[in-house]
């Protein structure tokens, strides 16, 4: 999982049951993201560039992972008491899609 990847330098890490999950439950899922972030590369003017909002990088892979249907979503999580809304906590997530067994978000 990920070889194309960590053949070309970049560092993966997978914790806890990810690998086992997204293997076999969501292979579609890992073919997407090798290939939107295998296809970029980061040209040397962009990392001593000055910075200052989203970096160029960032939005090149926005757009591909967007093109490939990964959208930006805000995820509630709220604790009900005796049907009284008492805590939530929202995430706002960059690139989560749906596939055919669940929701993955990155």
């Amino acid at each position: 999982m990920f070889d194309a990847l960590i053949e070309r330098g970049f560092q993966v890490e997978v914790h806890s049951h990810a690998r086992a999950i997204l293997s076999v439950d969501f292979p579609d899922a890992v073919a997407e993201l090798e290939a939107a972030i295998g296809g970029l590369s980061i040209p040397i003017e962009e990392i001593v560039g000055s910075g200052g909002g989203e970096s160029q990088g960032t939005q090149r892979l926005r757009r591909s992972l967007a093109e490939l249907g990964w959208t930006k979503m805000n995820f509630i999580v709220e604790k009900i008491i005796n049907g009284v809304a008492r805590e939530a906590i929202s995430h706002e997530i960059d690139h989560v899609k749906a596939f055919e067994p669940g929701v993955v978000a990155c």
